[in-house]
C-alpha cells in the first residue's frame, strides 16, 4: 500500500469543520417553535420506517446487529461504515456510522471488475464479441503463455482469471484454461478489449451504456465527478491513519479497480444483477441468459468460484452460496454479495479500519457481512 510523508495523518480524534456561531437570543424562540412543529413529522417518519421493518420482521434483528456492530467497530477502530440489506428485491435496511454515508462516492476497488465484465457481455449480446475469441486478435498483439505457445488465451479466460496471466509478460506454470489465479492485470486487458471493440474510451462506454441508463452518478474517471462528494479513504500505518485520497482519486482509469460510486447506487446496480440484467424492472442492461452466464463459475479452486466478473462463495455464509465480489484498496474495504433466487443481498463499504488480524477472513468487510448474514438471513 502506498505510504508517503505527504499523506495527512489521521489519529483517534477526527478533525471537524468549525462550528457555527452561537445563535442570538432572538432566534431561540423561533427555533424552539420550529422544533415543536417538527416533532410530529419526525415521529410519523419513524413510524413508517418501523412499519417497514415490521413488514420484514427485522426490528429485533436490527437491534441485535447494531449492538454487535457498535462493539465490532470499536474493536477495529473503524473510521466509517455503510451497510445495506436487500430483501425481496428491495432495500429493507440501510445504515451508516462514522465518517462515511450512503450518498458519498467511494472507490469500490475490485467490485469495479463487475462493471467491466458487464460492459463486455453487452458487446457479446450485440454480436461484437464472443467469449471464446482469441484475446490476441482482440488486443491487436500476441498474448501467449511462453510455456504453452500453441494454447489460445480467450476473452473468457481473462474474465474468469483462468488465463494463466499473472502480470504484464508474466505467466503461471499451468496451461491457459487449466488453473485459476486472481489477477488485476486480466481486467486491465479486458478494459483494453472493451475499448477497442466498442470504439469508445473505456470510461465513456461504462458511463453511457451502464451508469446513465440506470441513472447512477458514478464513474471510473475521478475528474468527471463532483469531488466534494468523494469519501476520504484512510490506511492504517504505524499506529495511525494516513489519508490515501491523493492516489485513490487520481486521474487514472482502472478497469480492474477504479469505479467510484455511492452505496445507494451500488445497491441499485446489485439489484440489476439480482434481477438478471433488468434494472428497476424497467431498463434492460443485459439479457437474462448472459447475466446468468456471468454468475456461472468457471473455476472451482479455493473458496471463491469465479465466473465472468462475479464469483460464488460460502466464506461468509457456511452452507449458503452467495454471488458477488469483494474489494480492498487504499484502506477501503467492501463487499457486494447476493442470492438472486431468494431476493436478498448485502452491501458493506468501509473507508478505513485497523483490522485486529491482518488476514482476509478477519478484515472489517468480511466480519461485517458475516454478522449481517447471521442477523438478517440466519435463524432468530
Amino acid at each position: 500500500m502506498v505510504n508517503s510523508k505527504k499523506s495527512s495523518t489521521f489519529a483517534n480524534n477526527f478533525k471537524r469543520p468549525e462550528g457555527k456561531r452561537v445563535m442570538r437570543k432572538r432566534n431561540v424562540f423561533f427555533r424552539l417553535v420550529f422544533a415543536v412543529l417538527l416533532i410530529p413529522a419526525v415521529l410519523l417518519v419513524s413510524g413508517v420506517l418501523l412499519m417497514s421493518c415490521d413488514r420484514y420482521g427485522l426490528r429485533g434483528r436490527i437491534v441485535r446487529f447494531e449492538q454487535e456492530m457498535a462493539t465490532y467497530r470499536a474493536e477495529t477502530n473503524n473510521v466509517g461504515l455503510v451497510v445495506v440489506f436487500v430483501r425481496n428485491y428491495e432495500v429493507a435496511y440501510m445504515q451508516h456510522w462514522g465518517e462515511l454515508d450512503e450518498d458519498q462516492l467511494i472507490r469500490v476497488a475490485s467490485i469495479s471488475k463487475t462493471f467491466t465484465a458487464t460492459g463486455l457481455m453487452q458487446l457479446v449480446e450485440k454480436g461484437v464479441l464472443r467469449t471464446d475469441m482469441d484475446a490476441s486478435d482482440l488486443l491487436g498483439y500476441r498474448l501467449r503463455n511462453p510455456q504453452y505457445p500453441d494454447r489460445v488465451i480467450t476473452l473468457e479466460m481473462l474474465m474468469s482469471h483462468t488465463s494463466s496471466v499473472i502480470a504484464r509478460e508474466r505467466y503461471n506454470d499451468y496451461a491457459p484454461g487449466e488453473g485459476y489465479q486472481y489477477c488485476d492485470y486480466n481486467y486491465t486487458l479486458c478494459g483494453e478489449i472493451l475499448e477497442r471493440a466498442s470504439g469508445e474510451p473505456f470510461d465513456t462506454y461504462i458511463r453511457e451504456h451502464i451508469l446513465r441508463p440506470m441513472q447512477i452518478a458514478g464513474d471510473f474517471q475521478s475528474d468527471s465527478l463532483d469531488r466534494s462528494r468523494l469519501a476520504h479513504l484512510y490506511q492504517w500505518e504505524d499506529d495511525h491513519y494516513e489519508c490515501t485520497d491523493e492516489w485513490a482519486y487520481d486521474a487514472r482509469v482502472s478497469p480492474a479497480s477504479g469505479m467510484k460510486i455511492s452505496a445507494k447506487d451500488l445497491t441499485r446496480y446489485m439489484l440489476m444483477h439480482m434481477r438478471h440484467g433488468l434494472a428497476a424492472n424497467v431498463v434492460r442492461i443485459l439479457s437474462d441468459s448472459l447475466s446468468r452466464e456471468m454468475q456461472k463459475p468457471r473455476s472451482y479452486q479455493g473458496a471463491e468460484h469465479y465466473g465472468l466478473g462475479l464469483l460464488e462463495t460460502e466464506m461468509f455464509s457456511p452452507g449458503t452460496v452467495l454471488t458477488g465480489h469483494s474489494a480492498g484498496a487504499y484502506g477501503m474495504r467492501g463487499v457486494m454479495y447476493f442470492r438472486a433466487d431468494e431476493g436478498y443481498g448485502f452491501i458493506v463499504l468501509s473507508n478505513g479500519s485497523h483490522d485486529p488480524q491482518h488476514d482476509d477472513e478477519n478484515m472489517v468487510h468480511f466480519g461485517t457481512i458475516r454478522r449481517m448474514f447471521d442477523c438478517f438471513a440466519g435463524e432468530e
